[in-house]
């Protein structure tokens, strides 16, 4: 009889709900609610004037934080709560801000063609936003959205790169090459966990800049320094350790295949490469984040996340003799791969 089954449907609600969870977030973050929250305690009646806002909206959506776990609320005040400091006010050093604005303003849209995506087998760039330049071009488009894009790269690697660095035994290697590697997140946690170790951030020269910045504030930051270019077309730095963060998962096997024997061909004997990734089980039945992220992968770029027996096979296939993986129990995880 219909209703009557004994299947909990809790999961299936939970995911009904998903989208809903997100845009509560979402329309906070792009309201200023968690900045104009930090150090300090406001009624609905305050900030709804401040926030040009509905007062019966809006103390909705603050009451749906509250129910989340990011605001407080007692006698009628709302305050932070520390994960709202710490990871959503715009300014902290830890911010995810960027990556939260990126999530609702590129992803979310493009998500809206998962379907599309899944019987074409290709990116839904084009269709979602018009024109045909690289994925990243259109964060770049201003100085403004670059710095936004690139924190909250920033925020999210600081959640897995200290894991990545610390993964296994580096103490052996002494100059780093961080090849795409942004803000320098990577290499300022390498170099802050090995004293002996020298690290170079190799990125575009728009992004330079903008990692000398970060590198600045890092106690390491005498034994760091930016270099400007594009692994695929230009010379690579010096090193014989070189590091590839959530870099492979962008691209299909040939253009991988490039860059990996030309890693290959640069480092010395006994040199490697470490490389951040979402690692899928063996038998790809998980981690669900890791099926999320192909996805995701599927609908940005020409992508997707590997298991550690398939990143191993192109490892061996670019030259390197050993390959050993690590699960860090953050956003991603660690390959080490010995030349």
């Amino acid at each position: 009889m219909l209703g009557n089954s004994k299947i909990n449907p809790a999961p299936v609600l939970d995911l009904i709900d998903a989208f809903r969870r997100s845009k509560v977030l979402f329309a906070t973050q792009a309201s200023g609610i968690f900045d104009r929250l930090h150090g300090r305690s406001a009624s609905v009646d305050e900030l709804a004037p401040e926030l040009d806002a509905n007062r019966d909206a809006l103390e909705r959506l603050l009451d749906a934080c509250v129910g989340l776990g990011l605001l407080n609320k007692q006698d009628g005040q709302y305050t932070n709560l520390p994960i709202a400091d710490v990871y959503l006010w715009r300014d902290s050093p830890e911010t995810m801000s960027g990556y939260i604005r990126y999530s609702e303003f590129a992803l979310f849209p493009l998500w809206a063609n998962l379907q599309t995506a899944v019987q074409e087998g290709t990116h839904q760039w084009s269709r979602t936003f018009g024109g045909d330049g690289p994925l990243f071009s259109h964060f770049f488009k201003t100085e403004e959205s670059k710095r936004d894009f690139l924190a909250g790269m920033n925020g999210f690697g600081l959640l897995s790169s200290p894991a990545v660095v610390a993964a296994f035994d580096l103490r052996r290697f002494r100059r780093l090459a961080d090849l795409g590697g942004a803000t320098g997140h990577l290499s300022i946690a390498a170099c802050e966990r090995y004293p002996n170790l020298h690290g170079v951030v190799f990125d575009l020269a728009t992004v330079t800049p903008v990692a000398q910045e970060y590198i600045a504030k890092s106690p390491a930051a005498d034994r760091l320094e930016v270099i400007a270019g594009d692994f695929f077309s230009d010379d690579l730095p010096d090193a014989d350790l070189y590091a590839l963060g959530r870099i492979l998962h962008d691209w299909a096997e040939p253009k991988i295949q490039i860059l990996l024997r030309k890693i290959h061909e640069k480092l010395p004997e006994g040199g490697a490469l470490l490389i951040a990734e979402k690692l899928l089980f063996d038998d790809k039945t998980g981690p669900s984040h890791a099926h999320l992220q192909s996805l995701n992968m599927l609908i940005c770029t020409e992508g997707k996340e590997r298991s550690l027996p398939e990143y191993t096979a192109l490892l061996k296939q670019a030259g390197f003799t050993k390959v050993e993986g690590n699960r860090t129990g953050k956003p991603v995880d660690a390959i080490l791969a010995t030349k």
